[in-house]
């Protein structure tokens, strides 16, 4: 099963020699980045940071940096396990459209009795409580990583809302910018469920409610990065992926409940119309997002764990430790998206790509124009809509080998017949489209043409060239005895 509390995991990777504690003083402002940044990039261990200049509290970095580690955090060997868990429940009804979505996340639930779980009382998040003057967000490690970013920010806070009129609770990770010592700033995108409570609490003129929590346990973490529709509660995902539900308690000055076992949590009111400049910050893209104005949010109440510490990440050009999480992500979500495109056989999606840029699909083609009709599937299926580039090939073809998919790419198509241009909506930081919010798509087709395609060269479409079976397992076998 997955760990319960972010300390246990790290307690356990330091007995497996996969984390290094850094004793010495480090600053937040550009140094931890850089070196972060490093020993990602260099596939090395966790960090924790013992000595943050300016702040009493350690600091865990690059706990998910591995697929080795995000796995273990989860308690998982590989991730096709949850896919295939989830894959062998919804059989054999396979129900279609987001409706059947929902309908199998609930059956999930139902199934493996992972609903949250509310504990009374005071939790170990609850250890410490600081409210009024006492609230000080300068205590908390906050990283100014990238040379032009705006400020320092929480990559890693777990944002807490809920609808005001329906109650739905949401799960988010978005990136906090520490404005001072009681205001950070929410950057929360126009896709986000959390940005759609905000604006229908604005439109009442009420108030909205909201708590971040910090060192989350492991699959609480993952599932606040998960891309699910906005009815579907994240700690009952998280509760499926961890094997166990997730024990909750109500927050001290806000209607809403956090991570009994989390390091850290802040509490606070959104009040409609206050907003402030935010950015530019370094993103995923490899650019800066620029300066743009954001709901602030003032903290009333800070709680934590004696002797707390937090959990952040770097964020940067690929890859970074949002790799694996992305990995996870796509393997997950697999038997979902065959839910509402059942012709596909398998998909991925690139981390150079932002795990949302491109998507390479393959498919068992039956009949004419069946990749564009894939495509345009695709675009219609929830935040798939985002995607930029969707590549479709045989499913002959490993999706996973971009050589692979390159060659099919390159050589299997005629752009003026195979190339499909369409528009609509982007990712809210994406910086290539001529206008915010919406731009260019395209998706390229593959996959061998049939005749009714148009493709009316003698012999049709070619055989491709493989070695033949008998002489390749004589070479095989000749291979090993000389040692090849």
């Amino acid at each position: 099963m997955a760990y319960d509390d972010l300390r246990s995991l790290l307690r356990a990777l330091e007995r497996e020699g996969d984390l290094k504690r850094i004793k010495a003083e480090v600053d937040p402002y550009l140094e931890i980045g850089e070196i972060v940044d490093r020993v990602n990039k260099a596939n090395g261990p966790a960090l924790l940071f013992e000595n943050v200049k300016g702040s009493a509290m350690p600091l865990a970095m690059n706990v998910f940096g591995t697929d080795r580690r995000l796995l273990k955090a989860l308690g998982l060997k590989s991730y096709a396990e949850i896919s295939e868990k989830i894959g062998g429940l919804l059989k054999p009804e396979l129900p279609q459209g987001f409706i059947g979505v929902r309908e199998a996340f609930g059956k999930l639930g139902s199934m493996v009795h992972v609903p949250p779980k509310k504990i009374k009382g005071d939790a170990p998040v609850h250890e410490v409580v600081l409210t009024g003057d006492d609230v000080d967000l300068d205590r908390l490690p906050a990283l100014f990583t990238w040379p032009k970013d705006g400020g320092s920010f929480f990559n890693l806070g777990l944002t807490h809302t809920k609808h005001p009129e329906t109650g739905v609770r949401n799960l988010g990770l978005y990136r906090l910018q520490r404005h001072d010592k009681r205001t950070i700033g929410m950057h929360w995108q126009i896709h986000k469920d959390s940005r759609n409570h905000y604006a229908v609490a604005a439109a009442r003129g009420e108030r909205l409610p909201v708590a971040i929590a910090f060192g989350c346990p492991p699959a609480v973490t993952y599932a606040s990065t998960a891309p699910l529709p906005g009815d579907i509660d994240e700690y009952l995902f998280a509760g499926f992926v961890a094997g166990k539900r997730i024990e909750m308690v109500d927050c001290k000055t806000v209607p809403l409940q956090v991570p009994a076992h989390a390091e850290v949590v802040i509490e606070g009111w959104l009040e409609p119309g206050e907003m402030l400049p935010e950015g530019p910050f370094g993103d995923h893209t490899g650019f800066y997002t620029p300066q743009e104005p954001f709901p602030a949010l003032t903290i009333d109440c800070v709680t934590m764990r004696k002797r707390p510490l937090l959990q952040s990440i770097v964020v940067g050009r690929p890859p970074t430790e949002d790799g694996p999480l992305g990995r996870a992500t796509e393997r997950f979500f697999l038997p979902l998206l065959k839910i509402i495109v059942p012709d596909i056989v398998d998909y991925h999606l690139p981390e150079s790509g932002g795990f949302h840029n491109c998507a390479i699909v393959s498919i068992d083609k039956k009949y004419p124009k069946h990749a564009q009709k894939v495509m345009h599937a695709v675009w219609g299926a929830h935040m798939m809509s985002l995607t930029k580039l969707i590549i479709v090939v045989d499913k002959d073809c490993d999706v996973h080998d971009l050589h692979e998919v390159s060659w099919r790419a390159l050589g299997n198509t005629d752009y003026s017949r195979d190339l499909t241009v369409v528009e609509g909506p982007v990712d809210h930081l994406d910086h290539a489209s001529y206008q915010q919010f919406w731009g260019g798509k395209a998706g390229i087709d593959a996959t061998r043409k049939l005749p009714e395609e148009g493709y009316t060269r003698d012999g049709g479409w070619p055989e491709m060239v493989e070695s033949d079976p008998a002489t390749a397992a004589l070479v095989d076998r000749r291979w090993k005895e000389y040692g090849l």
